[in-house]
């Protein structure tokens, strides 16, 4: 049974005009590897595609360009004494807002592709932060909180 769904997903997808459809077991310009590839998120113009991996033994963030057909590097984000995970991106795929365990806790930042850096914006929060999400212009994010005891929203402007 099992064999005739993989014959049936790849008549399909052969089928399909839309060449950026692919069979998730094969990677493809670094799309997919053989760990947990996890956490998609599209930038809002839908060039590029942000998501986490395990795959250099630690859990870290990529970037692919979807017309390039593959990964961008993005300098000074990921850490070998951390993890970076949930990655959610601005519209045009400039900022990149995160979990990070930089500081032996859970914390939102927000990376700058064109500085190659990186912002810390839950320096005073206390409790578990995860699930960030960011505006269109990088100037908004918006996390869940566990500080007052339940999970919250909170919201950080940017400068």
């Amino acid at each position: 049974m099992r064999r005739s769904l993989v014959i049936i997903l790849t008549l399909s997808l052969s089928s399909c005009n839309n060449a950026l459809l692919i069979n998730p077991q094969i990677p493809v310009g670094g799309l997919n590897s053989g760990v947990s590839d996890e956490y998609p998120a599209y930038s809002g113009d839908g060039r590029y595609l942000a998501f986490a991996s395990d795959r250099n033994g630690r859990r870290s963030i990529y970037l692919f360009d979807l017309e390039q057909r593959q990964l961008v590097s993005l300098p000074n984000l990921n850490r070998r004494d951390s993890m970076q995970d949930q990655p959610f991106l601005s519209q045009d795929g400039r900022y990149l807002a995160y979990v990070s365990t930089e500081r032996g806790k859970t914390d939102i930042m927000v990376y700058d592709r064109n500085s190659q850096r990186s912002e810390l914006l839950t320096a005073n929060v206390r409790g578990t932060v995860r699930h960030p999400t960011i505006s269109g212009d990088g100037k908004k994010v918006a996390f869940q909180t566990s500080q007052g005891g339940h999970w919250n929203i909170a919201i950080v402007e940017r400068k």
